[in-house]
């Protein structure tokens, strides 16, 4: 029997293009493999939709703070739909990434020195003096983005005193709290998860060359701004403490299907985890359909394969 997958992208966030891509990208890719799937949008007739509608399975690849806080896949449990990706709760854990560097911090794995500053409180206590604190307990050079969000949003390498109060600026824009975080000099991967718990797999690691140095939006979503080598240019050593690491964030958050680990290894050969990600992108330059590639898998295949597990296990019931 032909499976109905609804694939849900676009949404309002900053990210709404980049979702749209994703959408159609991975609708493109099941059908390939005879797999009934259709791009919605969301709005305010989604859940009377589902319930008459009542596919198979729903995929959510909303990107941002609409898709990845939990609260889509809440409205998808009240619905009654089925859906491939993480809980509600796992989500709100892996989307708020000053709390999900703590649980991984405590789970043994490295994660750069940072600090979280809500908006208010920052220009409350006298934006100066805070930025200067900064400065002296984490040095030089820092990383500030949004503690929720995705794309490279918001997001600036600062590698003096004074460009601190424009990196801040830009990320308030796009989120009401910073995470500053102090910057790991090294080779930039990225490492997919596919599965649940015990049956959990690492897809290989994608290293990433952004030409201007910094992998930013442009750098994300512009073909040919960036390198990618897969599998990653790194010794077998790291490669496979990467995937551990990886494998490790995907379980101690209680991530489920899939995620996207991204992960900084310094000139030691250390990894260091920066932040992961449950609804990544699936655009023509985004990097779980590169490592999939690399795997020898089919992305429409594993799409369909994921569709039909989170079908069999249907929707969580109170």
């Amino acid at each position: 029997m032909t499976q109905r997958v609804v694939v849900l992208a676009g949404g309002l966030s900053h990210e709404r293009e980049v979702s749209l891509r994703s959408g159609r990208r991975v609708a493109d890719a099941m059908s390939a493999v005879g797999v009934e799937a259709t791009v919605r949008d969301v709005d305010s007739e989604l859940m009377p939709w589902l319930r008459r509608e009542q596919p198979d399975c729903v995929i959510p690849l909303l990107h941002g703070e609409v898709g990845e806080d939990g609260a889509l896949r809440e409205i998808l449990e009240l619905a009654g739909a089925a859906y491939v990706g993480s809980t509600p709760a796992a989500a709100r854990l892996a989307f708020d990434k000053p709390i999900a560097k703590q649980v991984i911090s405590k789970a043994g794995i490295r994660t750069p020195a940072s600090v979280a500053l809500p908006a208010d409180t920052f220009r409350e206590v006298g934006a100066a003096s805070v930025m200067a604190a900064l400065v002296e307990r984490l040095g030089l050079p820092l990383f500030v983005k949004p503690a929720q969000g995705g794309s490279a949003l918001g997001c600036t390498a600062v590698d003096s005193a004074a460009a601190l109060p424009a990196a801040m600026v830009s990320c308030f824009a796009y989120g009401s709290v910073a995470l500053v975080e102090r910057k790991v000099a090294g080779v930039e991967l990225s490492v997919p998860v596919v599965g649940s718990a015990n049956g959990a797999e690492a897809l290989p690691a994608v290293e990433i060359r952004p030409d201007g140095g910094v992998y930013d939006y442009t750098a994300r979503y512009t073909a040919g701004a960036t390198e990618f080598v897969v599998p990653a240019d790194v010794s077998e050593q790291v490669a496979t403490a990467s995937a551990r690491v990886a494998l490790t964030a995907h379980g101690v958050l209680g991530l489920r299907d899939l995620s996207r680990s991204d992960l900084i290894v310094d000139t030691d050969g250390e990894v260091w985890f920066l932040e992961v990600n449950v609804a990544p992108g699936m655009t023509e330059t985004s990097l779980v359909p590169l490592s999939v590639d690399a795997a020898g898998l089919d992305l429409g295949q594993l799409m369909a394969t994921l569709a039909k597990e989170a079908a069999t296990r249907g929707p969580r019931r109170p």
